[in-house]
């Protein structure tokens, strides 16, 4: 499958993250949106993201790095299926509206940045979700649930 998507991450505690060649950076307690594509192997690039950096996973992009701080948590993955990358066109979107985190995942193109922060998941999400649509993308959604959640097992 070949497409792009959007990563939708908290990040629990302000923290400063050696971010590969750019350096240390300072991300506060917020929620982010990382936009990404791949045109050969979306299921293989997802499934990448969502392993923990222990699991034999070598830190080779910038946002490798951001997720292998214990404060960072993937919330939800939007992707959308596309013959080709539709990446640019999403953080061009996003970046309207959001601030960025200057020259992070965006060295291979022109754009400023690729990952977007914001102190309202809902406001992420609905910048996020409209930015498909605005694109004509079908978009699909994985979610997962925040850990307070986990106390409906015990009851069970």
């Amino acid at each position: 499958m070949k497409g792009s998507y959007v990563l939708i991450i908290e990040n629990s505690k302000d923290i400063e993250q050696e971010i590969g060649k750019i350096g240390c950076v300072a991300f506060e307690k917020s929620f982010y949106a990382y936009v990404g594509s791949a045109l050969s192997g979306l299921e293989r690039r997802i499934e990448r993201h969502l392993r923990d950096p222990g699991d034999n996973k070598k830190l080779h992009w910038h946002i490798d790095y951001f997720l292998a701080s214990p404060t960072v948590e993937i919330k939800e993955v939007v992707f959308a299926e596309s013959a080709d990358s539709k990446e640019c066109e999403i953080a061009t979107i996003i970046s309207r509206d959001l601030a960025a985190i200057t020259d992070f995942g965006s060295t291979d193109c022109r754009c400023p940045s690729h990952l977007f922060v914001s102190t309202s998941l809902s406001r992420l999400k609905e910048l996020v979700y409209t930015s498909f649509y605005g694109l004509g993308l079908e978009l699909y959604s994985m979610v997962f649930p925040p850990a307070e959640l986990n106390w409906i097992d015990s009851l069970y």
